[in-house]
């Protein structure tokens, strides 16, 4: 059996604990928002938003910002304070001159606690075949991401406006999102979960 070398490095394991809310309006612009209680730099929230021109930018401020661009390559990052407010079925957004403002429907999905392992396969395996999703993958900067689900909501209503202009009617995300290894579902949906990131030694990604 090999030992390790001295001084070797060994992948890092990080996890954050949170949701992600996924919508899409008329206009051609969709969002994604990451709403995290528990991560390895503290609660923060960020929103990845994709320009009907194709343009991918982030949201976020400071360190949130650069955390989330480490995993997912964006051609701009706006650092701006992103506020998120729940309660209820009710659930809004707040950055700069965007706003968005969500109806959450009731849980359609509810999954206990499971192994990783689970994720990569069995689960892997159905939420592509059932939901065209994956959970299981690496980013585009060689970060290898596990999705765990814990509950699974449609986004029934939401407004959303962009420096006072009416972004249009709630639609699905009928387009290629590319921020990962993975689109979120098609309808708009409000998933809580664990991400479990693997960040392995520089030259061993894949």
């Amino acid at each position: 059996m090999m030992e390790r070398q001295q001084g070797a490095e060994m992948p890092v394991m990080e996890t954050l604990r949170g949701s992600i809310t996924s919508v899409g309006f008329a206009s051609g612009h969709r969002f994604v928002i990451g709403d995290w209680r528990q991560s390895p730099i503290g609660p923060f929230a960020d929103v990845m938003w994709a320009r009907p021109d194709g343009r991918r930018v982030l949201l976020g401020e400071g360190g949130a910002a650069a955390f989330v661009n480490s995993v997912y390559p964006f051609d701009r990052v706006r650092d701006e304070p992103v506020t998120t407010e729940r309660r209820g079925r009710s659930y809004t957004v707040r950055s700069g001159g965007l706003q968005l403002d969500m109806k959450i429907g009731l849980a359609r999905l509810s999954l206990p606690p499971r192994p990783r392992w689970l994720t990569a396969t069995v689960e892997n395996w159905c939420a592509r075949k059932l939901l065209d999703v994956r959970t299981y993958g690496t980013s585009p900067t060689g970060v290898v991401e596990w999705y765990r689900t814990r509950s699974a909501r449609r986004v029934v209503a939401a407004t959303a406006s962009l420096d006072g202009t009416d972004l249009g009617a709630l639609a699905p995300l009928d387009r290629p999102l590319g921020f990962g290894f993975t689109d979120p579902p098609r309808r708009p949906s409000h998933v809580r979960l664990r991400v479990d990131l693997q960040r392995l030694p520089r030259g061993r990604g894949s």
